[in-house]
């Protein structure tokens, strides 16, 4: 569903003039979409050391992106791809995986204190 709407026709989507707030949706999207994947990861697989299922979130995170640039610069007529999408995609990618990473920190910090 993301991909369908990440390749349709962008002259159906309306237009706000803020500066660089596409940049902005693309960072928040791939905050939540970096989190989903990893919470995804975690409940499937139960071990302790999920540092790595992190990390396989990230790496997906950043290769559909990639991809879905691509994509847009190849398959349609309305989108191009844009580095700095991808730029923007990273971003968001990091904030997550520092976020989880922060998120575990306190959590280890509370069990270690009661």
């Amino acid at each position: 569903m993301v991909s369908f709407f990440c390749l349709t026709s962008s002259n159906d989507i309306p237009t706000v003039n803020i500066p660089n707030l596409d940049k902005f949706v693309h960072a928040f999207f791939y905050f939540v979409f970096t989190i989903l994947w990893f919470l995804f990861f975690k409940k499937q697989v139960k071990k302790k050391n999920q540092f790595k299922f992190l990390v396989v979130a990230v790496c997906f995170s950043l290769l559909f992106g990639i991809g879905i640039e691509i994509l847009q610069d190849k398959l349609t007529t309305t989108r191009s791809g844009d580095c700095f999408d991808v730029l923007a995609n990273l971003i968001g990618t990091i904030i997550a995986f520092s976020f989880v990473l922060f998120a575990k920190q306190i959590k280890k910090n509370q069990n270690t204190n009661e």
